[in-house]
């Protein structure tokens, strides 16, 4: 692919002009007047890339495959990327939404290899230049001229990095090349999402799909390049093929040995608690970290650990926490389900669930080790199950609907806490009312952080039924 002979700088000169930028609001760079189009049109999309592109390096959007800048000779492409504060992790940022890279071109990927497609060609180095989205709520073009410039990244991914992203190209171009032109199961490219670690396709068809970087993807180069400190695994991984052996190798050894046992041997102190199954995770894939998300592999690809212990019929011995509620995000009236992050939760994440056989229910440290299985969660069950309670819950929200009501017992008799004091919960949905449901937990019973619409409440989380998790369970082998 021939490089762009128009826009040619040096290195210094775009350090130059970025490092002018910093700290100024995307309206006070826009020399070109580039925000006057969002009075025509209020929902223009991409205005923030349109003003670096048009009032910085002095070019029009266009649609060639080609890279958008030479610098100093190598064929650069230039992102501008929006990202948001981190509700998880005080003063660092993660990225506001996944990062489109270019078409998925069946009659074009068919001929191609990976070292000479446009994929990446357009991947293997790039210009990132990064705006806080600093607003809950979602604006219209115009509003994104108070947004602030944050930094600029030359980015080359290292070789392990790019390893996945072959891999996982190559999943996707052989896919395409087994359906030998037959358009009827396009749409079938969706169902490639488990096996993808660093990238997705969207949207949907009968629209033709994107290639994309995992949100989850872009989050990790943002929180690496903002000082976010994320473990290394001393060992490369570039597919869920090799995780899975990897996996398969830990079972192998450690089967049937308790979670006490295990701890010991991994030089892991404390008591077991819920959280253990991620960190002997950690351990065994030999890390340090006590979240797998604080491991650079596993943050970048979404792959969660879950502790699930079934009793020795193989049933469940409780529900499973899933994410924290957003009521920021839930009120706003503008957000859209698929640009949620129950939407990014389910779509963007896999479980690895660490399976145990519960050994005395009042000793959680006998609990024996069983295996890996590893849950992806299909289109179908985001849209039967996820979509409608991520609805109710705005609907209660937004609609003022929301009510502080009695938790009564079976018997409808009203529970009491340990104060003696009558329990009530908001009316979000309940385990009574489907799969996921929505419960307050907190460390401390007397106190409730969270205020929505005036109630005061426990952060609130989603939570999915353990029956449903030991039901697909039961469904997989063992990794």
């Amino acid at each position: 692919m021939p490089k762009n002979t128009e826009h040619r700088y040096t290195k210094a000169r775009v350090e130059e002009l970025l490092e002018a930028c910093l700290g100024k609001r995307l309206g006070e760079i826009d020399r070109n007047n580039v925000f006057a189009r969002a009075k025509e049109n209020p929902k223009i999309t991409g205005i923030a890339g349109d003003v670096i592109e048009q009032s910085v390096f002095g070019y029009d959007a266009n649609s060639d495959s080609s890279p958008d800048l030479d610098i100093d000779g190598i064929p650069t492409e230039l992102k501008t990327t929006g990202i948001r504060k981190s509700k998880k992790a005080p003063g660092e940022y993660e990225a506001k939404e996944p990062m489109s890279i270019t078409a998925v071109s069946p009659g074009t990927i068919i001929g191609e290899e990976f070292s000479g497609s446009r994929f990446w060609h357009k991947l293997a180095h790039l210009l990132l230049v990064y705006y806080l989205y600093d607003s809950d709520k979602t604006v219209l073009a115009a509003g994104y001229a108070a947004f602030p410039v944050k930094g600029y990244q030359f980015l080359e991914f290292s070789d392990d990095d790019r390893k996945i992203l072959e891999q996982d190209w190559l999943i996707v171009r052989d896919f395409i090349r087994s359906l030998d032109g037959n358009e009827d199961l396009y749409p079938d490219i969706s169902h490639l999402r488990d096996k993808l670690l660093f990238i997705d396709t969207a949207p949907k068809w009968p629209n033709p799909p994107r290639f994309r970087l995992k949100r989850s993807v872009v989050s990790g180069i943002v929180r690496e390049h903002f000082g976010g400190l994320l473990e290394q695994l001393p060992k490369a991984y570039g597919s869920y093929a090799e995780i899975d052996g990897k996996c398969h190798e830990i079972a192998a050894r450690y089967r049937g040995k308790t979670i006490a046992r295990l701890m010991e041997e991994l030089g892991i102190s404390g008591k077991p608690d819920k959280g253990i199954g991620e960190r002997l995770v950690v351990r065994m894939f030999g890390g340090g970290a006590k979240k797998m998300q604080d491991i650079a592999l596993f943050s970048k690809i979404g792959l969660l650990g879950k502790t699930v212990v079934l009793t020795e019929r193989g049933g469940r011995t409780e529900d499973m926490k899933l994410l924290r509620i957003n009521f920021d995000e839930i009120s706003n009236v503008g957000e859209e389900f698929p640009d949620s992050s129950f939407y990014d939760y389910f779509a963007g994440r896999q479980l690895l669930c660490v399976v145990f056989q519960e050994h005395g229910s009042s000793d959680f440290g006998s609990n024996i080790f069983l295996g890996f299985k590893r849950l992806v969660f299909s289109d179908g069950f985001i849209s039967l199950n996820v979509r409608p309670v991520w609805e109710r819950i705005r609907e209660l929200v937004i609609y003022k609907d929301l009510r502080d009501v009695p938790v009564l017992d079976k018997q409808g008799k009203a529970l009491l806490n340990k104060t003696g004091i009558p329990r009530t919960a908001p009316n979000f949905p309940k385990s009574s009312e489907g799969l996921l449901f929505v419960r307050g937990d907190s460390s401390d019973s007397t106190k409730k952080p969270e205020t929505v619409n005036g109630i005061p409440m426990y952060r609130q989380y989603l939570w999915i039924k353990g029956s449903h998790i030991c039901r697909e369970l039961d469904k997989k082998d063992f990794i």
